[in-house]
């Protein structure tokens, strides 16, 4: 079952190794543990419904406890320390194109606030409810999750736009095809999720980000039906595929999407190089993106997310002769590691690795073959459950992501990892980050920082502490005029900064296309703009 305070599946455990919790300590001293709230506790909570019967909405209290959050920071520190104040009024879950249409006439009717909810995976509080005297409705496209056309010929793919990622994939390969999305949240987040948010999958390189992939599809909006045909291609005026994507449920509710599929790869590989440091690895992404080689991924990890996460590994004398020869090749302390994906058929993956690992070499790379790659990909969509651990022993971690040209990489990383490290000295606490690259481009690159750093005695002031780091950082971005988010969209966290790169005007005629579709801002209200 799915954890109500935490990421992903009860059963599934992620234990940091001894190391692991020495090395922590060691960066930013003990944690506390905190005492979590428990679900009973919680659900003792949540208040009386505000909505007036409806037979497609749940108002069972834990049903709407369970829709109320999502997986940003605020939200865990507001669960998981009891202080979640506002709850969604009640939950519906549609299971066709007509309730929904229904269930916003309903909210219309009866002054309801609407809340879309997909996986319930936003880490950038795209699902906070709203405070006021409105009653709240969340609708989740959860049964909206079956492949209701398959057309071939086309390589055309239609499915309802509650469709997670392993259900979708497996859809798919039963045909022999594949999308190729693969989002860290891959086995919870959804096809309208990827759509709403403007998502990125970690092999995007290859593949290309959900805009490539959104061929088309149905949003329902307080105005009317909004169908976007999946046309190869059109000038026929601004694309209005383009409103939808990364428009946060403030239009509306995607039902259905179509997307452009592939036909399943013969071979697909991934392989580990280390450089001796940083300079040497940018250089080599770099040269690799540029030259357009097809790959279908990158991933660079600076000096400390290269230590950190071989001590998280926890396998002590395979580390430590790893490090060995590494050292003996030139590797040492500032050593960066080099994820490589290749996919495609056989020839074609054996050329492109053939010549990205002939630049790798040419700045001093040392290639560890696929062990390391392999062992990346086995554990690529485990990893978020190390902030469930990491919670336990009174460490809260965070991440946060930016997109810069190549000529601004190397200092908007030291800047943004500056401003996490300094933030919290005042106050004599200690920051551990570090950086990777994970998407990559002719002109520049995504930067994707983690930060760890010790819980507060209560959760008011873990949540101070977390804006602290945040908004520092977020202002380290927008210096190097970085978008503020690269794949995880706006939400509430992200909106003061979203100016710097829309402009006051942009602004503005973001707000009208919401308040044209959407007249009385019944829809996602805070989120976005």
């Amino acid at each position: 079952m799915k954890r109500w305070n935490g990421w992903g599946d009860e059963s599934v455990d992620m234990h940091l190794a001894p190391t692991a919790k020495a090395l922590l300590a060691e960066l930013v001293g003990e944690g506390e543990p905190q005492q979590d709230v428990s679900l009973e506790a919680t659900i003792a909570r949540v208040p009386t419904s505000r909505l007036p019967a409806h037979p497609l909405v749940d108002r069972d209290p834990e049903v709407r406890l369970r829709h109320a959050a999502g997986q940003s920071f605020p939200d865990w520190v507001h669960v998981r320390s009891g202080s979640l104040a506002r709850f969604p009024d009640g939950v519906a879950l549609p299971t066709t194109a007509d309730e929904v249409r229904s269930l916003l006439r309903y909210a219309d009717e009866v002054g309801a606030r609407v809340i879309p909810y997909g996986g319930g995976t936003s880490v950038v509080g795209h699902l906070t409810t709203p405070a006021g005297e409105a009653p709240v409705l969340t609708i989740a496209t959860t049964r909206l999750n079956t492949l209701t056309h398959f057309d071939e010929t086309n390589r055309l793919a239609s499915f309802g736009a509650g469709v997670t990622g392993p259900d979708l994939e497996a859809a798919l390969r039963a045909r022999g095809f594949t999308l190729g999305h693969y989002p860290q949240s891959f086995e919870y987040s959804t096809l309208g999720g990827w759509v709403a948010a403007r998502s990125s999958g970690q092999q995007s390189l290859g593949f290309g980000r959900i805009e490539d992939m959104f061929a088309g599809g149905t949003l329902h909006t307080p105005a009317g039906d909004l169908v976007t045909p999946p046309l190869p291609a059109s000038a026929a005026g601004p694309d209005l595929r383009q409103m939808v994507l990364g428009s946060e449920g403030r239009m509306g509710i995607l039902s259905e999407a179509t997307v452009r599929v592939r036909a399943l790869p013969d071979s697909e590989r991934f392989h580990a190089v280390f450089f001796p440091d940083w300079a040497h690895g940018e250089q080599a992404v770099r040269a690799i993106s540029q030259e357009g080689f097809p790959l279908s991924m990158m991933r660079l990890s600076n000096a400390l997310e290269t230590r950190t996460n071989l001590a998280l590994a926890g396998k002590e004398r395979l580390i430590k002769g790893l490090q060995q020869y590494l050292e003996l090749r030139g590797v040492g302390e500032e050593g960066c590691m080099l994820i490589l994906g290749f996919t495609g058929s056989r020839e074609l993956v054996k050329l492109s690795r053939r010549k990205a690992l002939s630049i790798c070499k040419s700045y001093r790379g040392v290639h560890m073959y696929r062990m390391l790659g392999n062992a990346w990909r086995k554990n690529r969509f485990r990893t978020p459950y190390v902030r469930n651990g990491l919670w336990t022993m009174g460490f809260g971690v965070d991440t946060l992501e930016t997109c810069v040209s190549w000529s601004r990489v190397g200092q908007a990383m030291h800047d943004i990892e500056h401003a996490l490290r300094t933030a919290l000295e005042p106050e004599g606490e200690r920051t551990h980050v570090f950086t990777h690259l994970s998407h990559f481009y002719s002109t520049g690159s995504s930067i994707y920082t983690t930060y760890l750093f010790r819980l507060a005695p209560t959760g008011e002031e873990t949540l101070r502490r977390w804006h602290k780091l945040k908004s520092t950082a977020s202002e380290a971005i927008v210096k190097h005029g970085g978008t503020i988010s690269h794949q995880h969209g706006v939400g509430e966290d992200h909106r003061p900064y979203l100016v710097h790169e829309k402009t006051p005007l942009g602004i503005e005629a973001l707000k009208a296309n919401c308040r044209f579709f959407d007249p009385n801002g019944m829809m996602n209200p805070g989120k976005l703009v």
